[in-house]
Parts: structure tokens; C-alpha cells; sequence
């Protein structure tokens, strides 16, 4: 099995170009646990935008849109560029996002 090629990234480091689209880059301090449990976090609410479509569920479709962006920003791939934030902003972005999706998942598991 084949692994995708690595995105390149631009020489700021602030995007990465895959394909021929440039995307902003996950902000680089965000630890690398973290990081993973964002990830976790963003793939789950990707899995469930596409069920909720395929259900034509579009209250269950927003939430987990939500639940994308929520992980996206904490990742700083979305929301204020991430070279633009002080270092205690960035990591009050990235910690604060990943407690509420985690807080989002345990309700979800806690709920009948």
C-alpha cells in the first residue's frame, strides 16, 4: 500500500499546497496529543456530516458542521491566522476547543 504524498508547505509555513489549492497550515504549537485528539475530533464530525446527509437529517447535518468547525478552528486551519496570535491566545484557542468537542462527545455518549 501506497501512502499519499506529503503536502508542501509554502515557504512562511503558513499554508500547504495539495494539489493546486494552498490550505491554511494546523497551527505548528499545538502539541502533537492534542493535535491528534483535534483530528479525531474533526474525522468523527466529517463521518457524521456525511450520515446526516445520506439520513437528509439537516438539524443533525448543522451540528455536526459545527463540530467540524469548532475542530478546524482549534486547529487554527480556520477562524484568526494563527502567525496573528500571541502565544497564550493561540494555546487558549487550540485547549479551549478541544475541551468543548470533548465535552460535545461525552454528552453525546451520556445521552439515551
Amino acid at each position: 500500500m501506497t501512502s499519499k504524498p506529503r503536502p508542501v508547505p509554502t515557504a512562511d509555513g503558513h499554508h500547504v499546497v495539495i494539489g493546486d489549492r494552498r490550505w491554511r497550515a494546523t497551527d505548528p504549537s499545538v502539541p502533537e496529543a492534542a493535535g491528534a485528539r483535534l483530528r479525531v475530533h474533526l474525522m468523527a464530525a466529517r463521518r457524521a456530516v456525511a450520515a446526516a446527509r445520506r439520513a437528509q437529517d439537516l438539524q443533525a447535518e448543522r451540528a455536526a458542521r459545527a463540530r467540524v468547525q469548532a475542530a478546524k478552528v482549534a486547529l487554527g486551519e480556520r477562524g484568526t491566522p494563527w502567525w496573528e496570535q500571541s502565544a497564550d491566545a493561540r494555546r487558549a484557542r487550540w485547549s479551549d476547543g478541544l475541551a468543548a468537542l470533548d465535552a460535545q462527545q461525552e454528552a453525546q455518549h451520556d445521552s439515551p
